[in-house]
Parts: structure tokens; sequence; C-alpha cells
């Protein structure tokens, strides 16, 4: 399993999905990102992974298959006190995307029969009742609130390729392509003025944006970096930035020997600028 990286909401701490290759399942774990101390966040024998934080940092919210093949969701304080709870189960494969702003939703990815994923929301109030937030006959993954909550940008294929798309929050019809030659894994700056996201060579990129109006405004993708990901498609993050857009953690590919479960990034206090 390839380690999902969230930054958490103060970006002081790391949550990282660590494979036990000798178990054979893999454990959510937090890095103390001034210290570069790694601790275990989960501890069951089953496969948990794709944390993402509430808005005040205080919870985590994961997939586990626990249960049997299907992952379903749960969530623990993020201090590890207390057990997990579940959050969400159900038949089809789940796995979390992001919480918004507010605290009050949960976007989420559901594995469909035909083996293409939808975005799926979850209300944390009220009845608490899923809705299909986009469902399509292609695949749509990777989504991300934008830090005002009006916009999520997410990955999906309907044009042959996978390509980073806004669409309005709440769902209004308006729908905005932002990368041009392929992308994923979108991210937002905390402003809300600029999304990063990697393209198909593994170049970190970065869109200048503008979605303080009706229409969503995307400028031309310019290249950050070579980022050296293992790979950009799968449901999960393998790069974390700060909210000001400044400094990146990513979990690259190392020289040519053979991948290793866990990695700490050090030097993060000086970071990557730009």
């Amino acid at each position: 399993m390839d380690a999902a990286l969230r930054l958490s909401p103060d970006e002081k701490r790391l949550a990282v999905s660590r494979l036990d290759t000798q178990a054979g399942s893999a454990d959510i774990w937090l890095i103390d990102l001034a210290r570069n101390t790694p601790s275990r966040f989960t501890f069951d024998p089953a496969n948990e992974g794709n944390s993402i934080w509430s808005p005040d940092g205080s919870r985590l919210v994961f997939f586990s298959n626990r249960d049997g093949v299907s992952s379903n969701l749960y969530q623990r304080l993020s201090s590890g006190a207390g057990n997990d709870e579940v959050l969400l189960k159900s038949a089809d494969p789940k796995t979390p995307h992001d919480w918004s702003p507010d605290g009050k939703f949960i976007l989420y990815g559901v594995l469909s029969p035909k083996g293409a994923s939808d975005i799926w929301l979850l209300p944390l109030f009220g009845d608490q009742k899923p809705t299909p937030f986009i469902q399509t006959e292609f695949s749509e993954s990777q989504a991300r609130f934008s830090p005002d909550g009006r916009w999520v940008a997410y990955t999906s294929n309907e044009s042959g390729q996978f390509q980073v798309y806004v669409q309005s929050f709440p769902s209004s019809g308006g729908k905005w392509q932002v990368s041009t030659n392929g992308g994923a894994q979108p991210q937002w700056r905390r402003d809300g003025k600029e999304l990063f996201y990697l393209a198909p060579d593994r170049k970190l990129m970065a869109v200048e944006t503008n979605g303080t109006g009706q229409m969503f405004v995307a400028g031309a993708p310019r290249p950050l970096f070579d980022a050296h990901v293992n790979n950009i498609f799968p449901a999960t993050a393998y790069y974390a930035v700060t909210g000001d857009g400044q400094r990146f953690v990513v979990n690259t590919i190392v020289g040519e020997s053979a991948p290793v479960p866990f990695t700490i990034v050090m030097n993060w206090t000086a970071g990557l600028k730009r």
C-alpha cells in the first residue's frame, strides 16, 4: 500500500499510511514534524488508511476493512484517546477524500460494481444519509473542498484521460477543467487562489484560481518541480502542501532500490521555497 500523506490543519503533524510487510496490513501513523518522530495511530490487524483531518484537527476519519472485504469509514480523536468509532458502513468499498471547512460534510469515494469510482457526500448532521455528489459512467476521485467550501476539485477520466476539474458546491451544474495535459491529486492553497496537482510526467503543477464569483476561473498550469512519485492516479495523496503553498512533503522514489514502507521527511522546517 502506498503512503497517503495528510498534513494536519495546524501543520504540526503528518498522517501517513504505513505498510507492515511482515503482517501484510497497513496502519496509520502520525509524524510530529518538529521532532521527526512517528507514533502509531491505528492498531487493528486489518488495513487502515487514507486518513483525513477534521477542520479543527481534533479527529481523523479513515477507511478500514476490518469488517470483511468492503472498506468502511471510521473516526477517532487525533490525540489517540478513546476507541475507533464507526462512521459509515455499507456493502460498497469506500475511501474518504476530504472534510468540508465548516465540518458539516465528508466527501468520500465509492467503487461501483462496474469498477468505476464515484464521489459521495456524507452529511454529519440530521439523518446523516449519504447522497451521490458526482456519479457517472466514468471514474471520479481525489475530491478536495476549496478553503471557502464553495468548490470541489477532483479528477475524472471522462475525456479519456484523467484531468483535474472543479465543480461548484453545492452542485449547481457548473464545472471547469483545470489541468490541460492530464492531472491528478488536486490540493488547494489556504486562500483558495492557487490549486496544485500532479501531471502525468510527475511534475507538481500550480494553477492560479479565482472562485470569488459565480464562475470559476483558472489560469495556465505551470510546473514547480519534479515530484518523483511512484504513481499519480490512485485515490491517495502522494504529497502534502502547507497553507501558504511554500513547502511540500512528497512521498518520492529514492534511487532504484526496493521501496521501503515508511520514510520520515527531514528538514521540514526549511522545506521547499518557491
